[in-house]
């Protein structure tokens, strides 16, 4: 634990230091030169390997996530003069809030109006008892592993979608309010009660993850658009098409993630899944517009179903690569090696270590 520790303080101290240099960089390279995009690009490649350091699912899991993604794909989308990072006037953003809003999984909004909108600060701010929920129901999750050997294995996945989602929602509120109070501006949210989904596109572009879309959206679905429509012109396929490669680099991009994880050589399997569901969004935006006003299909009916398929899916291609390393052992093996690092005790070895959640 402790050398995993000090390679996560080396990585992260070297993303801090890369991200002020892309911001010095920012200041002496013009805006549409060659030289600021040969300046930045290769901290963005250095950010797909940094991770790579790191073995643990906590650390190493986040770091890749936050860093060999996100931040990646926000430098590249800044060396080429959009994206968050980037300001359209000719003063840079302020190196305080660069470095956040780089490395974080958060996004500003409402730079420019002080107080914010009343609609968007009600749905930013959840109530606490909403949080109080989460981590209760996270807690019952935790709980139900000690009883995993008596519970069929389909009902176990079940409680790790419930897991992954509640860590997740746990996790970025964190994040962002830690970087409110420290910027004192208000976030974008990252997720907006996905189990209210009433459609495909309504969960994946509306609800969950909400980060990723708007990191994606610009990075690969609108360029995407943009070079078919040059080369076929205006046609109502061209957004389907940027639709699909947008969900193949989500599971390339997961895919990754996956390996920084457990380091196991990939399968193909979570690419499948992100692929599966850009072609199936494609085919429901098809079909809306097909049969918009002929057919209609209460929420109440579609809104299970889509969550049915999210969750079969995710059986079927997402969790047999993820748990096929051990993750769930290894993340509670990882907390109480943390644990037991905390109170300067003998470090013991994982291999000796007993889960009594497992």
């Amino acid at each position: 634990m402790e050398g995993e520790i000090s390679n996560f303080i080396f990585v992260w101290a070297t993303v801090l230091s890369s991200l002020c240099y892309c911001h010095t960089m920012d200041k002496i390279f013009p805006q549409k030169g060659i030289l600021r995009k040969l300046a930045i690009i290769p901290i963005a490649c250095l950010f797909f390997y940094l991770p790579l350091n790191l073995t643990t699912i906590h650390l190493g899991g986040t770091t890749s996530f936050f860093v060999a993604w996100l931040a990646s794909f926000k430098l590249l989308l800044f060396a080429f003069n959009k994206g968050p990072l980037f300001s359209s006037t000719k003063k840079s953003i302020p190196l305080s809030r660069f470095l956040p809003l780089a490395c974080l999984p958060i996004k500003f909004q409402h730079l420019d109006q002080t107080p914010p909108p009343q609609e968007f600060t009600k749905k930013t701010k959840k109530s606490a008892l909403n949080y109080v929920a989460k981590i209760a129901l996270l807690a019952l999750c935790i709980r139900v592993y000690s009883y995993k050997e008596s519970i069929p294995q389909k009902v176990m996945w079940f409680f790790y979608c419930l897991h992954i989602y509640f860590m997740l929602e746990l996790l970025l509120a964190v994040v962002a309010f830690l970087a409110r109070g420290l910027i004192g501006i208000e976030l974008e949210p990252q997720f907006d009660e996905p189990y209210l989904a009433t459609s495909l596109q309504d969960f994946w572009g509306r609800r969950w993850n909400l980060m990723v879309s708007n990191i994606l959206r610009p990075t690969i679905y609108e360029p995407v658009r943009s070079i078919c429509t040059s080369f076929f012109g205006k046609k109502r396929w061209i957004s389907l098409v940027a639709v699909v490669a947008t969900f193949l680099v989500s599971g390339i991009m997961h895919e990754l993630v996956f390996y920084n994880i457990g380091r196991l050589k990939p399968t193909g399997e979570v690419m499948c899944f992100f692929l599966l569901h850009g072609v199936c969004l494609a085919v429901e935006i098809v079909a809306k517009r097909e049969f918009k006003g002929k057919i209609w299909i209460p929420g109440i009916i579609s809104g299970p179903l889509t969550l049915a398929f999210v969750i079969y899916t995710s059986f079927w291609l997402f969790f047999p690569p993820f748990l096929r390393g051990g993750a769930d052992w290894k993340a509670c093996t990882e907390s109480l090696a943390f644990i037991e690092f905390v109170k300067h005790q003998r470090l013991i070895s994982p291999n000796n270590l007993t889960c009594p959640l497992l």
